[in-house]
């Protein structure tokens, strides 16, 4: 009977050994995962950030856009103008480009 229940006991004590040694596995694994959550968590948070300020700075980067190609379309219109104005004074290149100078610094900006 003696030797039942020191087997007994020793089962007990190994099966009780057992038993931790699983439960300390399975809470660290436990506390892993809740890291490796709360990192994923902040990653993803930090994501969304840099997405809205993608998104707002493309906004802001196709405003700059339009207002770039509106001007260089009144840009344009004036070469264009410019180019297609006859020369002020006829036979004289010098006279006409510094009437041309003089009147493009006179133009209002």
């Amino acid at each position: 009977m003696e030797t039942i229940l020191i087997i007994s006991l020793l089962f007990n004590a190994l099966t009780s050994w057992g038993y931790l040694a699983e439960r300390d596995k399975a809470t660290e694994a436990a506390q892993t995962a809740a890291t490796a959550r709360a990192a994923a968590d902040q990653c993803t948070q930090g994501v969304e950030r840099l997405q809205a300020l993608a998104d707002q700075r493309a906004r802001e980067a196709e405003a700059a856009r339009l207002q770039a190609a509106q001007q260089a379309a009144e840009l344009d219109a004036r070469a264009d103008a410019e180019l297609a104005t006859p020369p002020a004074v006829p036979g004289d290149a010098c006279s006409s480009a510094q009437a041309r100078i003089d009147r493009w610094k006179a133009a209002p900006r």
